[in-house]
């Protein structure tokens, strides 16, 4: 398998300040914001968001982490899958900006829709990635992007967070 960095982790730095503007700006402010990383990589891009918008924004932020597991409609049996979701409070009426590493067919974001309906009924649900790989096997897009990344199927995207947010394909 070769691994060939794509985005260094000084621009996915960039990207990210870039994307918390932006979500400040859209949002007119971030008092009313939830901030949901899909597990596994999606809270620490969240919690990396979370304190670019403190900077900007001059307050805390909890980052909620919501497993899509039970959620798949991909997997055979998510019956008996435990839910692992960390969400602080209810999110009815605020405006939930959920939060993932890579999107590439869609079915994650649509299970994390799912998945948030079991917290409330939030006023708007907003999707941020860092990349957007394409092949899209449902109408999902997200709103706020760091990186459009055209792959071939059979690669993969990986961002290492350990790394500091290096972005790399796999093949």
């Amino acid at each position: 398998m070769t691994r060939n960095l794509i985005v260094a982790p000084a621009r996915v730095r960039r990207m990210l300040t870039r994307l918390a503007y932006e979500i400040v700006e859209r949002n007119r402010g971030a008092e009313n914001l939830d901030l949901v990383g899909i597990l596994r990589r999606g809270p620490a891009v969240a919690n990396a968001i979370a304190r670019e918008i403190e900077a900007i924004e001059h307050r805390e932020f909890v980052v909620h982490e919501l497993d899509v597991t039970p959620n798949r409609d991909d997997r055979v049996s998510s019956a008996h899958v435990e839910d692992e979701s960390i969400i602080h409070s209810d999110i009815s009426e605020r405006d939930v900006v959920l939060i993932d590493d890579v999107l590439f067919t869609g079915r994650t974001a649509r299970a994390a829709l799912d998945g948030l309906i079991n917290y409330g009924r939030p006023r708007t649900i907003q999707l941020v990635v860092l990349v957007d790989r394409g092949h899209r096997e449902y109408p999902i897009q997200p709103d706020y992007l760091g990186h459009f990344l055209q792959t071939k199927h059979r690669e993969r995207v990986v961002v290492d967070v350990d790394e500091g947010f290096a972005i790399y394909i796999e093949e």
